[in-house]
């Protein structure tokens, strides 16, 4: 975790790889699944974090307290930093089986202490797989013969812009405002006119008013 490793490998680990697909329900056509990005992997394990040095436990840069552990835990809590956390999996005869290596975020942990054990502490940790975002802007640039360049950041509208249209297959609510009404965005607003309640839903056949 943020390049410190663990001196106890943990006993299980939990790896969830969400979805966000959606099922709808169609007019007479049944159900329907729609198909969306995948979530974010969410991550959690039970750690033993020893208080005194077993033989079992490894050190890379030599032995330390359960405080050294903790205090790096927490740096990552207080300073709301993504890190890596990687898993690295091997057989009992050394061959790499498969690895983990994941930017997350420190969502929450636990710290657990039981008599039975000691002074050694259990630390409960859940991860969540951080994505990096971010806007963007995409200029567009005509040039013209004798007229030089402009910009714009919509295509002109259909000379002919019909009053009532007729969906055809293959189309969708997006790209007929952009062919006819020269702005795609006004999708949201010609699906109130028409009483369509998702945009992305309509069907061959259907008249749609444009204006």
């Amino acid at each position: 975790m943020d390049g410190i490793q663990l001196p106890v490998t943990p006993s299980s680990l939990s790896i969830k790889i969400k979805n966000q697909n959606k099922t709808i329900t169609l007019i007479n056509d049944g159900e329907v699944n729609i198909l969306k990005t995948p979530g974010l992997t969410e991550v959690s394990f039970d750690v033993l974090i020893p208080q005194v040095q077993y033989p079992f436990a490894v050190y890379p840069n030599g032995w330390k307290n359960a405080k050294y552990y903790l205090d790096a835990i927490e740096k990552l809590k207080t300073e709301k930093k993504t890190f890596q956390f990687v898993v690295s999996r091997t057989s009992p005869s050394g061959s790499v089986l498969f690895d983990t290596n994941l930017s997350v975020s420190l969502e929450d942990y636990t710290i657990e202490e039981e008599a039975e054990n000691g002074m050694d502490l259990t630390l409960s940790v859940k991860l969540k797989q951080y994505r990096s975002y971010g806007t963007k802007t995409v200029q567009i640039t005509i040039k013209q013969p004798g007229i030089g360049t402009q910009s714009t950041s919509s295509s002109r509208p259909s000379k002919s812009s019909p009053t009532v249209y007729t969906v055809k297959k293959g189309d969708c609510l997006w790209n007929i405002c952009k062919k006819y009404l020269g702005d795609p965005t006004k999708c949201w607003e010609i699906a109130r006119i028409n009483n369509i309640k998702n945009p992305n839903l309509i069907y061959v056949g259907q008249k749609i008013r444009l204006g």
